[in-house]
């Protein structure tokens, strides 16, 4: 038995299904999970000392590469100092002045500790400051753990969506309403419907969780104006996508504002770090201010927000995005090159540091279209790419990452790589 099945044995006799978060577990690929023991630039190693190309990236945090040596340094400085204090810091007041500095939808942040809690402080505060209930989501769209949000589409386009987890009463989530992805006829039948009782839309402007999924033409758009048109918030969930899309998240790419954003993974550089933000008029609802009650005993935590800072810096570099898009560019249109090649169905899309590899013979645009991607062969894909050490996400619904240290020489391996496994599916 390799020393990976090893741990995972012993791991499954005190953790349920042997690891702290499901994806990890590789249920949806088979296999026993590499457990990993140290990471530098683009490689992980396992424990058994194999080394793996990674495309999995912490699922985005680790955007300037593993272990980058200032970030290393700034976390050791900090820790030094003292690993927590329930106070406040300097350095949260510096975190927060750079991410409202870069991103102009956000004129006040308050810091939490993840994505989870951002969204779902983002969606209290929404609701405390329209003083309504109703919110809209997206099928195929995650935004964290919080009750309200797992979610799955009703049978009916306009019905209210039934709860995706155990543990998770109907009555908890009969105010979200779950609409299709780039279908904005159904965002204004909702509105017309109960355009008085909607908060919020909370979306991924482009998702990572079904995969990646690029929204259509005009659909954030439509967002947007019918949230104006019906005083609802439009809450862009960049938790994936901030600071990693771009300088300035996918709102900065498309020009669109909106009300709230949430961020985490690239703003902790790898350490657990999450924020919302937004209009200050919306903010200042926020308790001690206003009504609306959030608090996090490790909320701007001085070891996360010092590697934060620090890859914040380094992302402010010039042409780092226009280097990282075109390495992204490079492996994304490299892999349907060579899966065209040897006859193998596969599109593939990017946008900055993210990317999707689809076992279908277009880009999907909603989450029906996801499903009808070859799992299967996805995982075969998977699998041969791991025996040759390249490390993708063990799931054929999520989207991949590259960070700044994939330069052309690990790009170049990965497709030498992926040439070998399609000639073989």
């Amino acid at each position: 038995m390799s020393r990976n099945a090893q741990l995972f044995e012993r791991a499954c006799q005190s953790i349920p299904g042997g690891v702290n978060s499901p994806v990890r577990a590789f249920r949806s690929v088979g296999g026993a999970p590499r457990f990993i023991k140290r990471a530098q630039g683009p490689y992980v190693w396992d424990a058994e000392d194999t080394r793996y190309i990674d495309y999995v990236g912490s699922w985005g945090p680790a955007i300037l590469g593993h272990a980058h040596p200032e970030v290393i340094k700034a976390v050791q400085e900090a820790a030094v100092d003292g690993l927590s204090f329930g106070a406040p810091t300097e350095a949260e007041i510096d975190i927060a002045e750079a991410i409202v500095a870069r991103i102009p939808s956000i004129e006040k942040v308050r810091l939490v500790s993840s994505g989870t809690e951002a969204t779902m402080s983002a969606i209290r505060l929404a609701r405390g400051a329209t003083g309504r209930s109703k919110i809209i989501k997206f099928e195929g769209c995650y935004h964290g753990h919080a009750d309200s949000l797992l979610v799955k589409a009703g049978s009916g386009m306009l019905t209210f969506g039934n709860p995706t987890s155990a543990g998770v009463p109907e009555e908890f989530i009969r105010h979200t309403l779950v609409l299709d992805y780039n279908n904005i006829d159904s965002v204004e039948a909702a509105f017309a419907e109960f355009g008085d009782d909607i908060a919020c839309i909370i979306v991924e402007p482009v998702a990572g969780n079904m995969n990646l999924v690029k929204p259509i033409p005009g659909f954030l758009e439509g967002l947007r104006s019918l949230c104006t048109q019906h005083g609802a918030l439009l809450i862009f969930d960049e938790v994936m996508t901030g600071f990693r899309a771009g300088p300035q998240g996918v709102q900065g790419l498309t020009g669109i504002t909106p009300d709230l954003t949430t961020l985490a993974k690239v703003i902790g550089g790898g350490m657990p770090v999450g924020a919302f933000g937004g209009r200050a008029d919306i903010m200042e609802h926020i308790a001690p201010l206003g009504s609306v009650y959030q608090a996090g005993t490790l909320s701007g935590n001085p070891v996360a927000v010092a590697a934060g800072l620090v890859t914040l810096k380094l992302l402010a570099e010039p042409g780092f995005y226009d280097r990282l898009s075109e390495q992204t560019r490079k492996l994304a249109e490299g892999m349907a090159e060579r899966a065209r090649a040897a006859g193998v169905p596969l599109a593939t899309d990017y946008v900055g540091g993210m990317f999707g590899l689809y076992f279908t013979d277009s880009i999907p645009t909603t989450f029906a279209q996801m499903q009808q991607c070859n799992v299967e062969q996805f995982k075969k894909f998977f699998h041969g790419m791991l025996i040759r050490g390249v490390y993708f996400a063990p799931s054929a619904f999520e989207a991949g990452f590259v960070s700044g240290a994939h330069n052309d020489e690990v790009i170049n391996a990965t497709l030498d790589a992926a040439e070998e496994v399609f000639a073989k599916l």
